[in-house]
């Protein structure tokens, strides 16, 4: 099974290289081997012009055949340095363009899978997947695959020259040759799945120091600093290791390449010499079958080396083609309805949901939020109210049942339309590293000044950026790190006060904020809900007293819905968190 699913990941990798990279740039791959054989057949000059200067210009003193001899040379070297500018500077330019058009195809299929493959998948992995797995591809559009091409023809041109000077010497060095082809080709079938295993260790030793630095501060609270020294130093190990092996084959078949080769030259100096002595062939004759000896394995060496690369090349894009079959979010066929202006009327139907099978962690799950109204999920830890919210904001499908916006099945509506009218602030009040500005700007990037400031207002973020030197341009770190948690808070907020969505999604909004500042933007809130529909995740039982409805979710279900007076007056689960909360 395991090699079936191998071979079709080699033949799909196979034809991604032909159709999406090789066959689009046909002509300038063509360019590069008009090039090529130009450069290869300049550089046979130089070998040949070696029996002409012994047994013509120095045997017989020719003065005039050796200033055509070095005009000949001398143009040839031209060419050959020419060819190999122009050769280089234009594939390895479109190479380089091709790493980057690719880089930018994976992070735009990875940035559009769904939301489960991200809870599943180390963040550093997929930074490798973008960035190092593509890499290799400067080896098939680059100057390899043409060099590995024209290492191929100069090898059969030298080869038919060898035999033209000396064809009892050539069939000499045929088996050495062969051998040697043989001996490349198992080793590269050994190195591939080398180097495939090789992005994968790459992958989980870069999540793990990406992981690591991103939470430096839990690490040395709690003076772990060495623990990650030894997990990084494992991971380390394992690529060492795994270097080690493909260098190990790699320096095989150059050991034997040069032992084979090697010995090879040896015979044909000992048989050739013998010739000479013998009268059966020139001194210039032996001198430029030697010249096109070299000439014959040095590309054989040299594609041994391209191979390797090629073949890194296709392992990572093994890799790629792995996570380019991916099903992205909108890639689903049912989501075909572009949604125009609507109610906001929100309900679900039946709804059950399982992050693994057989283990559902919502069941048959039915409530209804009218639109313009607030309804907030309360509820122990656990027990699926962030599913619930997922739910909400497309980020999951339901198993059974079904979510309506509309009347409109949620599942069939177009992502992009029905998330440029969804504002979310979660739990997490992710920031991008940049200025406080950048991070409003980012839910609504062409907002006026004016609505900026508006929105900065309302958050109460003016509050703590007038304390700064630089005010709204203020620098915050990766994920914010200089602010606090409250003033995180309080920019996420803004980011989606200034979207001006229609459907707002709130995960532990206030969470982080004190109590003064808690009171200021409720006040905020209750402005920016007015109107749209609202979902509130709540752990503070007292920032949802005003909801329309509340829904108390234990265990995956619903088990008690009403207004807080109604909640309270039933003495129930909500009246049990409530006055637990109350106590404390």
């Amino acid at each position: 099974m395991d090699n079936r699913k191998k071979s079709k990941a080699s033949m799909a990798t196979v034809r991604l290289a032909f159709t999406s990279i090789i066959w689009p740039r046909r002509k300038l791959l063509f360019l590069g081997l008009v090039l090529i054989i130009i450069n290869r057949l300049a550089g046979l000059v130089l070998p040949g012009a070696t029996k002409y200067l012994i047994d013509d210009v120095i045997m017989k003193s020719d003065i005039a055949l050796l200033r055509l001899v070095m005009l000949a040379v001398g143009f040839s070297i031209f060419v050959q340095a020419s060819t190999s500018f122009v050769l280089t500077r234009i594939l390895s330019v479109e190479a380089q363009h091709l790493i980057s058009s690719l880089r930018l195809k994976v992070q735009k299929h990875i940035i559009g899978l769904p939301i489960n493959f991200f809870d599943s998948t180390k963040s550093g992995e997929l930074v490798s997947r973008i960035m190092i797995d593509v890499e290799g591809v400067r080896n098939l559009v680059g100057t390899g695959l043409v060099q590995m091409v024209g290492g191929v023809l100069t090898a059969f041109l030298a080869f038919v020259i060898l035999l033209n000077i000396n064809a009892i010497l050539t069939f000499y060095i045929l088996l050495p040759l062969i051998v040697f082809g043989i001996v490349s080709l198992k080793a590269f079938k050994f190195i591939r799945p080398i180097f495939r295993e090789r992005a994968r260790i790459n992958a989980d030793v870069t999540g793990r120091l990406t992981e690591s630095l991103g939470g430096i501060r839990v690490i040395k609270g709690f003076n772990a600093e060495q623990q990650e020294v030894r997990v990084f130093e494992k991971g380390v190990e394992r690529i060492f290791e795994n270097v080690k092996k493909s260098l190990t084959a790699t320096a095989l078949v150059t050991s034997i390449g040069t032992l084979l080769i090697g010995s090879t030259g040896v015979a044909i100096m000992w048989i050739g010499g013998g010739m000479i002595i013998d009268g059966e062939m020139t001194i210039g004759e032996l001198l430029a079958f030697i010249s096109f000896l070299a000439l014959l394995v040095a590309p054989i060496f040299q594609m041994g080396n391209i191979g390797s690369q090629i073949t890194e090349a296709f392992a990572g894009l093994d890799r790629t083609e792995e996570i380019l079959r991916a099903t992205r979010e909108d890639d689903d066929p049912k989501r075909t309805m572009e949604l125009g202006e609507f109610r906001g009327d929100l309900s679900f139907e039946n709804v059950t949901f399982s992050y693994v099978e057989g283990a559902p962690i919502l069941k048959d799950v039915c409530f209804v939020a009218p639109a313009g109204s607030l309804t907030a999920l309360v509820g122990s830890s656990g027990s699926g109210k962030t599913t619930l919210a997922g739910l909400a904001a497309s980020f999951l499908k339901p198993d059974q049942g079904v979510v309506r916006l509309d009347d409109i099945d949620l599942s069939t509506v177009t992502l992009d339309s029905y998330r440029s009218r969804l504002g979310v602030v979660l739990q997490d009040n992710f920031l991008y590293e940049g200025t406080i500005r950048e991070n409003i700007l980012f839910g609504n990037p062409s907002a006026t000044e004016d609505k900026l400031l508006e929105a900065v207002e309302a958050a109460h973020v003016k509050e703590f950026t007038d304390r700064f030197d630089a005010g709204l341009d203020t620098l915050i770190g990766e994920r914010g790190v200089k602010l606090s948690g409250g003033q995180r808070q309080r920019v996420a907020i803004a980011r989606a006060i200034l979207a001006d969505p229609k459907m707002l999604l709130f995960d532990e909004a206030t969470s982080n904020l004190d109590t003064e500042s808690e009171l200021y933007i409720q006040n905020s809130l209750a402005k920016l809900m007015k109107g749209r529909t609202t979902i509130v995740i709540a752990h503070r039982l007292s920032t949802i007293q005003k909801a329309d409805q509340i829904l108390v979710v234990e265990d995956g279900e619903i088990v008690e819905r009403g207004k807080h007076s109604e909640l309270l007056a039933a003495q129930g689960r909500y009246y049990s968190l409530y006055t637990h909360q109350a106590r404390i």
